[in-house]
Parts: structure tokens; sequence; C-alpha cells
């Protein structure tokens, strides 16, 4: 049983994860519980940004993460068709970051390595296979109910974070409510071994693109693509049938054989966030307290900030400090999910779904003249980065 001045977390994420990784880097003990009884290794999130990799390397992980990835140092928008494209180079923000490139490595590399760090803090009390069922709170403590092999046990602790994704038990326990929307249509993500980098020599490890007929982005891992796609205008969802999944991938590159598909699938994209990342002893991070579309890569990242955030916060409270912080953690980063994560992530879906020839035209006009204005290209990089939005966050009190 955890101690009565740690923290109970629920949900073993990258967000519940790098909570008890810094937690316990500060001496604050947690216990960690995750309904799944193993890592899930599916088409999460690949793209991690400048400041994150600082955050993971002040915490001694990134290393290791960066190692299972490829690394990127710029990002483009191109047209796959005429080949027209505007790229963007990270190395403008070097003066602002360790790592000036973005890492493009699926999330379920970075779990097993927070994993070890926090089993071997010997502060982090791991329970995996452990459902949470209920949350609750007094004036004194916090305790949540979890089912494990069958059985029901009883975590207490000073504090509690909710970092159970999307769909979060802590968030329904606490009757918050996720508002804003669900997107009309789904986006398919496909990935395959092909090597995409041979045949276009003009794609970047980061490229958001357009075909003739498609619009999407491509991604470049260390051992295949990521693809996605959206739907054309006046369809509903991309079937997920062999003949139509192979005229998508036909459309980035035309080829005699038919490309290998090792993953597919569509999913919902939504943009909400609650009200208030607090309520008592309780608090939210992550896509419990707000979930975004993938475009940009911000939803992961952005977990991540929230969690070093209020870790930070947490281990000050344990140690002494008002639980007022508390609430500085929602006044800091509730905005900048609002106009930086939600609003930027929009943005990049709405431009990257005009299907006019003229308006891509456009786009790419404005973008140009981005990239060639060295200031204006910086600062457009230090926001996509998500480094102004933390410099935004710092600066509430």
């Amino acid at each position: 049983m955890v101690e009565r001045n740690g923290v109970v977390i629920v949900g073993a994420g990258p967000v519940g994860l790098v909570s008890a990784v810094c937690l316990a880097r500060a001496g604050i003990p947690s216990v960690l519980l995750e309904a799944s009884p193993e890592t899930p290794r599916d088409l999460r999130a690949s793209t991690v940004h400048p400041p994150t990799l600082d955050m993971l390397d002040e915490i001694g992980v990134a290393d290791a993460y960066i190692k299972l990835g490829v690394t990127t140092d710029s990002w483009q928008v191109i047209h796959l068709g005429t080949r027209e494209r505007v790229r963007f180079d990270l190395a403008s923000i070097k003066d602002h970051t360790r790592h000036p490139y973005r890492l493009q490595c699926e999330q379920y590399n970075l779990a097993p390595i927070l994993f070890e760090h926090a089993r071997a803090s010997g502060l982090v009390e791991i329970h995996l296979g452990a459902e949470v069922t209920d949350v609750a709170q007094d004036d004194d403590k916090v305790t949540a109910r979890a089912t494990i092999e069958g059985n029901l046990h009883t975590f207490e602790g000073r504090y509690l974070i909710g970092a159970d994704g999307a769909h979060s038990v802590v968030r329904r326990c606490l009757g918050l409510p996720l508002e804003g929307f669900t997107y009309e249509h789904s986006t398919t993500l496909i990935t395959t071994p092909f090597r995409f980098e041979d045949a276009i020599p003009e794609l970047v490890g980061a490229n958001y693109t357009w075909t003739w007929l498609d619009a999407g982005s491509m991604f470049r891992l260390r051992d295949e693509w990521r693809c996605t796609f959206y739907p054309r205008p006046g369809e509903a969802d991309v079937e997920l049938t062999d003949d139509v999944i192979e005229s998508r991938m036909q459309g980035i590159l035309e080829r005699d054989e038919p490309y290998e598909v090792r993953e597919k699938r569509n999913y919902k994209i939504h943009q909400r966030i609650v009200p208030d990342y607090r309520k008592g002893r309780i608090v939210l991070a992550g896509d419990a307290a707000h979930v975004t579309p993938p475009t940009g890569g911000l939803g992961m990242n952005g977990g991540i900030h929230d969690a070093v955030n209020l870790a930070d916060k947490l281990a000050r409270v344990c140690n002494g400090e008002s639980d007022d912080l508390l609430d500085l953690y929602t006044r800091q980063r509730r905005p900048v999910a609002v106009a930086e994560i939600l609003a930027q992530s929009h943005q990049n879906r709405i431009r990257m779904q005009l299907w006019d020839p003229e308006q891509r035209k456009e786009v790419l006009a404005h973008m140009r003249g981005l990239a060639a204005d060295p200031e204006r290209s910086k600062q457009m990089l230090l926001r996509t980065s998500m480094i102004e939005g933390l410099r935004q966050a710092a600066a509430v009190q």
C-alpha cells in the first residue's frame, strides 16, 4: 500500500509514467494503477517535439528512446503529384532547445523505458491489470478501488492523478464534462515497410501531404512509414478493404507491385477539454483532461508537458507548500491546451483537408513566404514545436 503522503496515479501510459518518474525524482512515492495487464502495442502517437525531448532528457530517458526511432531536423508540406513543397528547418530554433529536431518513434517504445526507471527508483508501486472502478476523496486522502484478478483492492494516497486517457474513469467519477465536439469524418492510418525515402527523394521525416486525389501525412519511422488519409469529398469514412487501401497507397506512389500493409485502422477524431483540471485532491492530465486531433503530434506531447508541470507542483505540495499550486496547474496548462494545442491541431487539420487546387496553391504560397523570412519562420516553429506554449504557461502565476 502506498504511503499516505504519496500519490495514486491511474493510467500507465506516457503521461502516468512520466508523472511517476518525476515524483520519484523528487522523493515522492506513488502507486501506479494500469487496467491493461501489459503495455499496449498499438497505433498511437509517434511524433515527439523538441521540448518534450528536453523534458525526457531531464529525467534520464531521452537517449534510450531516441535510439529506437528516427530523428528529422525538418518538416514540410508537399504535393506528391507536382512535388511542390515548403520545408521548415528546425535548426533555426537550436538556441531554444537542446533537441532541435523531431523524434519519430512509436509511444509504445517509451513505456518500457519509463517502467524501468520507475521500478529502479524504489518509490513507484506498480500494479498492471488493475482496473480502477471508482475514486473518492475526503479532506485528508484519496481512495481508488481497483479490481485485480477478480479481487477488489483499495489504494489510498494524499492526492490522485487521473492519467487514464480519453475514456477516463477518474473523470467520470468526478462528474467533469469533456466539452467540445467530434469531427464528422474519421482519419485512416496505414503502416507499410515500403521504403518511400528511396523512391521519393523529396520526402523528409515528417510530411504533410497532398496528392491529386487525397490529403494526409507521411511519417518515417525506423522500420516503416505511417501514412494517414482523410475521406475524399462526398465520402463517409475510408473503407478498410484491400482494394481501397491499395488505391490510396498507389496514389502516393504508383508501382507495379501491391503495397505490404502491416496495420490499418480508422479512428474518430475529437476536440474536447474539461472545464477544470482539478477537483479537490484529484487532478487530471493528458487525454483525461483534453482530447485533440493528431495532426501535428500535439496530443502525447501536451500530455507529457502536463505531467511534468503537475508532478513538480504535487511534489512541492507533498513537501509542505500550499495546495493552491494545483489550481495554478490548471491556470497554466488549460489555456495552452485551448489556444496552442486544440486550436493549432484544428488549423492543421483544416489546412491539410483543402481540396481545391487554387486553395492549395494559396497555402503553399503563404507558407513559402513564411519559410523565406527567418524571423517569422522561427516564431512559427517555436509555436508549432510547442516551445512558445510552454513559455506562456510558465509566465502565468
